[in-house]
């Protein structure tokens, strides 16, 4: 893909995973907004990145995501890449059989959050002469990691269904991108992973994915290194043992 010159809205682009690559495409010369429900993440964002632009909303709630299109519709014509980066991931215990309002938050930010987003600015990203939409899943869509099942089961979700989108809009200007991250060092799951030396570096991730964005293989699959043993677990036979190391990790 085209990697300046974009208007591109991230989803949860005040931490993590978003604001690195947020970052990372304001560096490259585009225009950037990022979304989420923490103002003073985004506000922390934007503050060290001028000329980026930032809207609060809270993805699980369908009409403030209606209400952001229709302002970013207004403000950002020209809007021709979304990434949908937002995400929770929190421990179940499914023994306990207590588990379903964590389940219930995590399909409605991780599932149903970028269905709908996406859904919603369709009509405007196929206007664009070039248009991307992106997903992020990750090794976990692929090897479940049994700590967080229904956000593991989220992410393998959403790499079907960005392979259905891919699919459909095949003959179209936009183009689908799925970035499936490995173990990365943020504060998605607890405070600590944002040092775990067990986790990839959040800037060498970065970087790497970057790189391969720039020229994306056929399938659409954004994979680095660090993330392929878990993608192609099934494929090289050694499934079981990724599965036993995804789970035997401390978290």
């Amino acid at each position: 893909m085209d990697m300046k010159g974009n208007t591109v809205l991230i989803t949860g682009g005040g931490t993590g995973i978003g604001r690195g690559l947020a970052e990372a495409f304001h560096q490259r010369d585009n225009q950037v907004i990022i979304a989420g429900r923490n103002q003073s993440a985004l506000d922390d964002t934007i503050s060290a990145n001028p000329g980026m632009h930032a809207r609060q909303v809270d993805i699980t709630d369908l009409d403030q995501v209606l209400a952001l299109v229709t302002e970013l519709r207004h403000d950002f014509p020209n809007l021709n890449v979304l990434i949908n980066d937002a995400g929770v991931m929190k421990s179940e215990n499914l023994k306990a059989g207590n588990n379903v309002p964590v389940a219930e938050q995590a399909v409605t930010v991780n599932l149903l959050g970028p269905i709908r987003l996406t859904a919603a600015l369709m009509p405007t990203l196929l206007t664009q002469p070039r248009a991307t939409v992106m997903t992020l899943t990750g090794g976990v869509a692929f090897v479940p990691m049994t700590i967080a099942p229904t956000y593991s089961a989220t992410k393998a979700a959403i790499h079907s269904w960005s392979q259905s989108l891919r699919f459909q809009l095949r003959d179209t200007s936009v183009r689908v991108l799925e970035i499936a991250p490995p173990y990365v060092q943020s504060e998605l799951f607890t405070p600590e992973g944002a040092t775990d030396p067990q986790a990839m570096p959040l800037a060498e991730f970065i970087g790497e994915a970057m790189d391969l964005l720039a020229d994306p293989p056929p399938s659409g699959e954004i994979l680095v290194q660090g993330v392929q043993a878990l993608r192609f677990a099934e494929r090289d036979s050694t499934y079981d043992q990724r599965f036993a190391d995804v789970n035997s990790m401390q978290w």
